[in-house]
């Protein structure tokens, strides 16, 4: 059995090196995003102060609410607590006055009960680990675009976080928020044949899992799954490999990742979301000492496919969640099921926050937004 060597400490030179190769990886138009961002923490050593740090951020420039209304309701649990929604909606229409919301030349369909133009249903998940990420009331910035863009009723889900409340506590929130807005489509003006599932990294998981639990439990009707970034697979950057591929490219032989560290302590990991950072997450989502996650838990590792709802799957190149995407997309696609991918060159996971006004970020909003469109939207004859 050959043993690598150990690797001796590298020069400052070395260190410039790998972190010109790392950019030269990094989209041109990202570039002076990437090099403006700060050093990588890990939120879980402090997860309360993370939390008060990210909704310090969101109140700092609270969101734009044109043209969007929203009203929060509670959902009662097995165990006498409660699981809070909020539903956003048009401004003017269904379950209010019925505006006319739909685009030309698209489905049109009605609520049961005449209150007017029934919208399809998105529910939303937020993502930030498991752990973070929940919007302050009526500013879910993406909750609000899509109710305006589409238009559509979104219903965003307060799930409870990790690590105070593991698996399954989450994702039954979810499922518990999909069966309640199934169940009252009709007074919150809902088409139920229309409802869609969706979030980015953790909310991307939640959503396939979802599907997954709506297929095996005979629960509402799913049109569509929009998972973006998706967070799918508690084995990324377990053995290493994610990390070694997202700081620089494939490890060499004597186990350094194209001139970065394979541990993702380099130009790229210390910056962004590696492979070990994704683990940190998983350690603290699943319940302590679980070897294996199961499918409702990381849906990459269902062995069946079958029956699930079609599926928008967007990845990103410097993302060690990338692949695991792409795999699952494909075992989407050989199951049977309809699926649209899309690969974002040179970025990384949640470049979008930090070059929301670049070219490339604005395609991949509008290219998300437009397959959920399509989907609750079908063109008639």
């Amino acid at each position: 059995m050959s043993v690598q060597p150990e690797m001796p400490p590298r020069t400052a030179m070395q260190h410039g090196t790998a972190q010109r190769r790392t950019v030269t990886r990094v989209h041109p138009e990202l570039r002076p995003a990437f090099e403006s961002l700060p050093q990588f923490s890990d939120p879980y050593e402090d997860i309360e102060a993370a939390r008060e740090g990210f909704d310090a951020m969101l109140a700092a420039v609270p969101a734009d609410r044109t043209g969007v209304v929203s009203e929060r309701f509670e959902i009662p649990r097995a165990d006498g607590s409660a699981l809070m929604v909020e539903v956003y909606r048009p401004e003017g229409g269904a379950g209010s006055d019925g505006g006319e919301d739909t685009a030309p030349g698209q489905d049109v369909r009605t609520a049961d009960d005449g209150a007017g133009r029934a919208l399809p249903a998105v529910l939303h998940f937020h993502g930030g680990g498991y752990a973070l990420g929940r919007s302050l009331p009526g500013q879910d910035r993406a909750a609000i675009a899509l109710c305006r863009e589409l238009p559509a009723v979104v219903i965003t889900v307060e799930y409870r976080l990790a690590p105070e409340h593991r698996y399954p506590a989450g994702v039954e929130d979810c499922y518990l928020a999909l069966g309640w807005a199934a169940e009252r489509a009709a007074g919150l003006g809902i088409d139920p044949a229309r409802i869609a599932l969706t979030g980015k990294s953790a909310g991307g998981g939640l959503s396939a899992a979802v599907a997954l639990m709506a297929r095996d439990r005979g629960g509402p009707a799913i049109v569509h799954q929009s998972l973006c970034v998706p967070d799918l697979d508690d084995r990324v950057g377990a053995d290493g490999a994610a990390d070694a591929e997202a700081a620089g490219g494939g490890e060499t032989d004597a186990g350094w990742a194209d001139g970065d560290e394979a541990d993702g302590d380099g130009a790229l990991g210390a910056r962004v979301t590696t492979g070990r950072s994704v683990q940190r997450s998983w350690a603290h989502y699943l319940p302590e000492g679980t070897a294996a996650a199961d499918a409702y838990a990381a849906a990459a590792r269902a062995t069946d496919l079958s029956g699930l709802p079609p599926a928008y799957v967007l990845v990103c190149d410097l993302d060690p969640m990338r692949d695991a995407g792409l795999a699952y997309a494909r075992r989407l696609m050989d199951a049977g099921v309809p699926v649209t991918v899309r690969n974002v060159p040179g970025a990384w996971h949640g470049f979008e926050l930090f070059a929301p006004e670049t070219r490339v970020a604005k395609e991949m909003t509008a290219h998300w937004t437009g397959q959920l469109r399509a989907a609750l939207y079908p063109m008639v004859g």
